[in-house]
């Protein structure tokens, strides 16, 4: 009789332990225990189109702070990328020639690197010729703030600092043309 009380709760436990899982993986949170209870944490929602960039400062190649509310008024594509990204390699010439035609009318990129060692960033850029300004992200903190999981991955956010356009993956030509378009910039 002592075994079905085991087989019981055993049973019950796994019961619980997969509604459990099941409902962690609904909702994209975990359970956490404070105390006696049981809380759900509040949950960070990845920026969305429509929404208004989440701000954030980082410091570029050259040791210059830059913070995304400092160039509210402008079109800003912020892209996040890898040196060792083959697609971010290939869109990075498209991303300085759109930059090179519509800086002076108000287009800024913000290219956060992934988290790498500052000589291997330069190398890069030296290597391809960018001008824009380069982002260093100790810990890949903007990237979990933007829940960044594919590089690369652009956010074109418009002069009043809302989100347009969010596409993850390579970019064409005619892609950035029409992104920056939606976010209110003509191509140059």
């Amino acid at each position: 009789m002592g075994w079905w009380i085991v087989l019981g709760g055993v049973l019950l436990g796994l019961g619980l332990g997969v509604v459990y899982f099941t409902a962690s993986l609904r909702s994209g949170v975990s359970l956490a225990s404070v105390g006696d209870a049981m809380v759900q944490p509040a949950i960070a929602v990845a920026p969305v189109q429509g929404a208004p960039a989440p701000d954030f400062t980082l410091k570029d190649l050259e040791g210059r702070t830059v913070s995304l509310s400092d160039l509210r008024g402008q079109v800003v594509l912020i892209n996040f990328w890898a040196t060792w990204c083959g697609p971010c390699r290939i869109e990075m010439p498209a991303l300085q020639a759109r930059y090179d035609a519509l800086q002076d009318a108000g287009f800024s990129i913000l290219a956060v690197d992934f988290d790498e060692p500052e000589d291997d960033v330069r190398a890069f850029r030296d290597e391809l010729g960018l001008t824009f300004p380069m982002l260093l992200d100790p810990d890949a903190r903007v990237q979990e703030l933007y829940r960044v999981r594919g590089y690369p991955s652009s956010f074109f956010v418009d002069r009043e600092g809302v989100i347009r356009v969010v596409h993850i993956g390579l970019m064409t030509e005619s892609q950035i043309d029409d992104y920056l378009a939606q976010a209110g910039m003509g191509a140059g």
